[in-house]
């Protein structure tokens, strides 16, 4: 066999390969992209509710992102300054309302199932007292967006300059489950450093770093 047709063959027999193994290849990942990671959380927390249909700002809940390299995860007190009042969703208070009027009895409280986990952790008990038998614990939240250690990123320039959140973090405003939408590859935040460079953002002009050193020490 001549070796034009031993390349010929070894080529035909690559793109047989790739052609049936195309299915299982789309779905591989480069080591630490994430992107799509949706992960379950202990408590469900609804961002589209939150952020979307309540228009609550980002860094109320992620107030770090302002002043600290990371914009944190709320404690639960944070929490607790709208959820010491709103207990359930709206539809379960009303229709307890409904039933105490028809048995002729004051309403009583009604705590969501989500919302039990976390007076749980803060150890409250039905009347959102603190019980001596209930330890406090941390909510063990899951970490969606995660970067490799050796890229370094800080909060505080990006939201200085008027990035959006939704710019990293895509629109969270509509998500019911938080996931990661950008790859967060180093070619993808140099490409978004480069248009910001070349259009400015909200109208005024950045001087985004393209130096290694930027996000390598």
């Amino acid at each position: 066999m001549s070796s034009r047709l031993a390349t010929t063959v070894l080529t035909l027999a690559v793109a047989f390969g790739v052609v049936a193994l195309w299915p299982q290849l789309a779905n591989l990942r480069l080591p630490g992209i994430q992107r799509d990671y949706e992960p379950e959380q202990p408590i469900h927390y609804s961002h589209r509710l939150h952020a979307g249909e309540m228009q609550i700002p980002c860094q109320y809940c992620h107030s770090g992102a302002e002043r600290s390299r990371h914009a944190g995860i709320p404690s639960v007190n944070v929490c607790m300054n709208c959820h010491k009042v709103v207990t359930a969703p709206l539809g379960m208070v009303r229709a307890e309302d409904e039933q105490a009027t028809m048995e002729n009895r004051p309403p009583r409280r009604v705590i969501s199932a989500e919302l039990r986990k976390l007076y749980d952790a803060l150890g409250l008990d039905g009347n959102l007292q603190r019980d001596p038998a209930k330890p406090e614990r941390a909510v063990a939240w899951v970490k969606v967006h995660n970067l490799p250690d050796f890229a370094y990123f800080d909060h505080r320039p990006h939201a200085a300059a008027a990035v959006t959140c939704q710019t990293c973090h895509g629109p969270v405003e509509t998500m019911e489950r938080m996931r990661q939408v950008s790859d967060l590859t180093m070619g993808w935040c140099v490409n978004c450093h480069r248009d910001a460079n070349r259009t400015g953002i909200g109208g005024q002009p950045v001087r985004a770093s393209l130096d290694c050193s930027g996000c390598h020490f």
